[in-house]
């Protein structure tokens, strides 16, 4: 390595909260309670996930894996799109910081060994290189266009063992009704359990919601600084959490809480795509005017 080199090289991470992403407390501790708690039941399983930028997250996954079971990591990295669409999404978000050598610079600052890399679209994974059934948790959070969203989805579904666990991020950002629009459609039309939600990811199961949610409500989450409630979606008891409390190295909190709403007003909020938000809205005030509350 030359002067020069060494000059531009990005230093060497010395928490997790130094890799460059964005993965904030919640979900730090949403991971971690999960993991843990999958390995106190002795349940045993690999672990997957589908988009891993610069190894933020995937530095904490690392740290739950057991002896015996696989960590799979699928990325395009710093290989071309498989199309235009998502070629142009990483030219605005990604091109020039992400790249396998960083990932595995950060990844190894932390853990002897590296996970399994495939470096290739998401969407290979549909060939079966990870068994069906094998895994106890998947993280998506790969491409935000809807079309390989919704192939990610079935991805876990067929990888996820019983009652393993998905997390899709991004379920709710303006910029992202693609991720919005193939998360919901999982529930509606493929049998996807919500858990849990946060600002910024959606925690869900093919398997028993209801007993994951048993042991979420026996930790002292408000006690610990979180936000929480509950919704009903669709027949489903959904429990939102967010940390009101500061964020890793000072980043800013999540928003703070918003006046109380009926549930149809907070569902339309904060956790419908915007698009759905606005049809929500219209078709509220549509009922004010007629008298209808």
């Amino acid at each position: 390595m030359t002067s020069a080199d060494t000059a531009t090289a990005a230093p060497v991470p010395r928490t997790p909260d130094d890799v460059p992403g964005w993965f904030w407390k919640a979900d730090q501790e949403i991971f971690g309670w999960l993991l843990s708690r999958q390995t106190a039941a002795g349940t045993s399983g690999d672990l997957l996930e589908l988009g891993a930028y610069l190894g933020r997250s995937a530095v904490v996954l690392g740290r739950y894996l057991q002896p015996g079971e696989t960590f799979t990591v699928c990325d395009l990295f710093d290989s071309d799109a498989p199309d235009a669409e998502n070629s142009a999404e990483m030219d605005m978000s990604y091109r020039k910081s992400l790249t396998r050598q960083a990932f595995e610079t950060n990844y190894l600052a932390f853990h002897e060994e590296l996970p399994v890399i495939v470096q290739a679209p998401t969407s290979v994974l549909a060939d079966g290189r990870v068994p069906a059934g094998s895994c106890r948790f998947v993280h998506v959070d790969a491409s935000h266009l809807y079309e390989h969203v919704a192939g990610d989805a079935l991805v876990a579904r067929d990888v996820l063992a019983k009652d393993g666990v998905v997390a899709f991020d991004d379920y709710r950002a303006p910029h992202t009704p693609g991720v919005a629009a193939a998360v919901w459609e999982a529930v509606f039309n493929l049998g996807l359990k919500p858990v849990c939600l946060t600002p910024e990811k959606f925690y869900g199961t093919w398997g028993d919601a209801a007993a994951v949610q048993k042991d979420l409500l026996a930790r002292d989450w408000r006690g610990e600084g979180f936000r929480m409630d509950d919704e009903q979606i669709a027949g489903h008891t959904c429990y939102r959490l967010a940390f009101d409390g500061p964020q890793p190295n000072g980043a800013p909190q999540v928003r703070p809480a918003a006046p109380q709403r009926s549930t149809a007003r907070r569902i339309a909020i904060d956790v419908l795509p915007p698009f759905a938000t606005r049809a929500a809205r219209r078709a509220m005030r549509a009922a004010r005017a007629r008298g209808v509350r």
